[in-house]
């Protein structure tokens, strides 16, 4: 067993795990790599070790948790056969990812201002979740599985904006919405594919 191999990587999550709680809770700007190094229970130069600057931990925060994201919406997507489960779980995954996070709502608005590499790398994130998104339409057989995509996901984006802002959000609050959202879905874009072009609204 490689033992010290395991202390570095225990150290290295030890790190991640306080920064996702300091950035969380204070901000990127506020939060001191001292003050990170200090909840992760080692030495402020050791820190350096491992991450060169707040904003590569920073980084690396960010691509742990998305990476979790598609990860486990891969996973949970696995348990549905259907397109109306498919859809639900998605809506469900979106929301509750960030009522989870309703304590740490600075890693979304206090992140670093013009990261280029952030940026790129959110992009990244975006086109993958798209794309993932994009394959539960076309399995139910969308004609528009980009455009359709893209509006689902706007539609979760702005409903997660009461979590960030109602601080007596609840779990229950985030269930309705997601059913609420995939419901919506199904039952309007969905079948808006089969309405004949003379019965469908103008415009």
């Amino acid at each position: 067993m490689d033992c010290l191999g395991s202390a570095s990587n225990d150290k290295h999550t030890s790190i991640l795990n306080a920064a996702y709680g300091l950035f969380g809770s204070a901000g990127f700007y506020e939060t001191k790599m001292s003050q990170v190094a200090e909840q992760a229970g080692i030495a402020k130069g050791t820190i350096y070790l491992y991450f060169k600057s707040k904003e590569e931990l920073f980084m690396a925060v960010t691509q742990r948790d998305c990476e979790g994201f598609l990860e486990q919406l891969e996973e949970r997507l696995g348990t549905e056969n259907n397109l109306s489960g498919k859809l639900a779980v998605i809506a469900d995954h979106h929301l509750f990812y960030y009522y989870d996070r309703k304590q740490h709502t600075k890693l979304f608005f206090r992140a670093p201002n013009n990261n280029p590499e952030l940026v790129a790398y959110m992009a990244q994130f975006m086109e993958q979740y798209k794309q993932a998104v994009m394959k539960v339409l076309l399995e139910g057989g969308a004609t528009e599985p980009e455009l359709m995509a893209q509006s689902y996901i706007g539609m979760l984006d702005r409903l997660k904006m009461d979590i960030l802002f109602q601080p007596d959000f609840t779990a229950d609050d985030a269930r309705k919405r997601s059913r609420f959202a995939a419901s919506l879905f199904i039952n309007g874009a969905m079948n808006a594919l089969h309405i004949p072009e003379a019965e469908a609204p103008p415009g």
